[in-house]
């Protein structure tokens, strides 16, 4: 099976779902790239995931606002131009401090799909309903909590 070229523009790329509050649109999948993923995410101040770890290596490039950023016993702010490497199985979480927007990556297809279930089975608000959120995330390989 060979990769075809493709591109995605502002008025072409899917719609964004709904990610624990923040806005996130797919704009290259793995069944596309027949690997990586490459995410636009967009939030509002006090919007993110719960502390989680999944089997992917993610990285996030911070384009607008800040967000903070925690893995280990680590936490930081990131302002634009920052980009946040976290290995797979590396248990991390992140917070929009403003509103803002980043760019995040992953290694290999399964964010995508895990995003896409979020999007369809959480109930869309502020604040997620970790016990659904959770099922969502173990049917997929992630685990919340540290």
């Amino acid at each position: 099976m060979s990769v075809t070229a493709f591109v995605v523009t502002p008025e072409s790329r899917p719609r964004a779902l709904s990610v624990v509050g923040e806005k996130l649109t797919v704009l290259a999948s793995g069944k596309q790239t027949h690997g990586y993923e490459i995410f636009l995410q967009q939030g509002e101040v006090g919007q993110g995931p719960p502390p989680h770890s999944h089997d992917w290596d993610e990285s996030f490039y911070v384009i607008s606002g800040e967000i903070e950023f925690g893995y280990g016993d680590k936490a930081m702010l990131a302002k634009p131009g920052t980009l946040v490497h976290l290995p797979a199985g590396t248990t991390h979480w992140f917070r929009f401090a403003t509103k803002g927007e980043m760019v995040s990556m992953t290694s290999r297809e399964g964010a995508s799909a895990f995003f896409t279930d979020v999007d369809a089975k959480v109930p869309h608000g502020a604040v997620p309903d970790l016990a659904i959120l959770g099922n969502v995330a173990a049917g997929h390989g992630l685990k919340i909590g540290s």
